[in-house]
């Protein structure tokens, strides 16, 4: 039986060749210089970035035995990402210890800043019963790391910002979105830390974000069902500390799990995703060699590319219906961004319906007139914050 358009999936509906699809915003005409240079300047950033990824996930895509076991092990997902029950999939986490400390000499300290350093023993367990074991092999990641700035009068208002792939360092994103410029306007900051990133990465890995992808695409899965549970960990001890609400905000892989966590959790007073991914394979479709490795990898064993869009459905926002409201969720893009460029922002727009959008004149890490987003951010956190910061 043929499915109407209303009733296929994202995944079904995307033209195979989308990422091949121009990139066009308003902003092209009125800043050309500014969003195509910053878009060449981008293209040098993804080819490092993909060659990164390549190397992690080149292992286990490209031997034979492999990847038979890996789609044996993919078709689990398939089957959740098909059903559609969030509540199967993001399964509400069990109670846990958070440690406060003082941060250490090697950690960073905002200047004139109280900041915590949070850590607690995750309780994630990992959907897929024959990853469980291996999953959860990986010690250091078994431990969630944060950063908490507070202020001395007690619980404030309170953003959780999330980092993207390898950007884990709390100075970078603190100096990258002027947080402590958000932080002096009355709100408290939690900087989170990822899965496999930072202090959570494993001993022998050659750089941060490596176990992300290193152990094959059921493992990110699982990963990817990690982030959002230990978000979900964060978001539970912020309230019951007293935080007043609770927001979220994070750039590329940050920015496309704050859209997911706004799909799984209702508490959140607002959600800012900044160039969220929304499609991982069709993003990797574009960087070079990833580029050629996936291709390699499905002319070689007959893979389509709808196939591996459904194999990681069920972690992408655009599987799910927002549980905040339409004028809760800003969505910010780079017209001049070529990692996750504007189409991708355009397709999580259109798929939050009532949502805002503002586009930069710039790219994934150079955010041209930033200063404008930074002020619509803070003029949209004191709008949807329960007592104004």
């Amino acid at each position: 039986m043929q499915l109407t358009q209303a009733e296929a999936k994202w995944w079904q509906t995307l033209p195979e060749d989308f990422y091949l699809h121009p990139d066009s915003t308003e902003l092209d005409t009125l800043h050309p210089l500014k969003v195509r240079g910053t878009a060449a300047l981008d293209h040098l950033l993804r080819t490092g970035l993909g060659t990164l990824m390549a190397s992690a996930l080149a292992p286990p895509l490209l031997s034979r035995k492999r990847l038979r076991h890996e789609q044996e092990l993919l078709s689990f997902y398939r089957e959740l990402a098909e059903a559609g029950n969030p509540r199967k999939i993001f399964v509400p986490p069990r109670a846990v210890t958070v440690r406060e400390n003082k941060p250490g000499l090697l950690y960073y300290r905002p200047k004139g800043i109280p900041a915590r350093l949070l850590s607690f023993d995750s309780s994630f367990t990992p959907l897929h019963p024959q990853l469980r074991e291996s999953y959860l092999g990986h010690s250091s990641n078994r431990r969630a790391w944060a950063q908490h700035w507070t202020h001395a009068d007690g619980p404030r208002p309170t953003l959780m910002f999330v980092h993207g792939f390898v950007a884990d360092p709390y100075w970078l994103n603190s100096r990258m979105f002027a947080l402590p410029w958000l932080y002096r306007a009355g709100y408290d900051i939690l900087l989170c830390t990822l899965p496999f990133h930072g202090a959570r990465r494993g001993w022998a890995d050659p750089f941060s974000g490596y176990g992300y992808f290193a152990h094959g695409l059921a493992s990110l899965n699982e990963a990817m069902l990690n982030a959002i549970h230990d978000l979900r960990l964060w978001l539970d001890y912020l309230i019951e500390r007293g935080a007043p609400s609770v927001g979220i905000s994070g750039l590329s892989l940050g920015g496309y799990l704050s859209a997911l966590l706004a799909s799984v959790d209702d508490r959140l007073a607002y959600c800012i995703p900044n160039s969220p991914v929304v499609s991982p394979i069709d993003m990797a479709r574009e960087w070079l060699p990833m580029r050629w490795l996936l291709h390699a990898v499905m002319r070689r064993n007959g893979i389509g590319v709808e196939d591996l869009r459904h194999a990681l459905a069920l972690h992408s926002p655009l599987s799910y219906t927002p549980r905040i409201a339409p004028e809760r969720l800003l969505i910010i893009g780079g017209a001049g961004d070529r990692l996750t460029p504007p189409r991708f922002v355009r397709l999580l727009h259109e798929h939050w319906q009532g949502s805002a959008l503002h586009w930069f004149p710039g790219n994934h890490v150079v955010h041209l007139q930033q200063g404008v987003y930074l002020k619509l951010m803070r003029r949209f956190m004191d709008r949807h914050t329960r007592t104004g910061a």
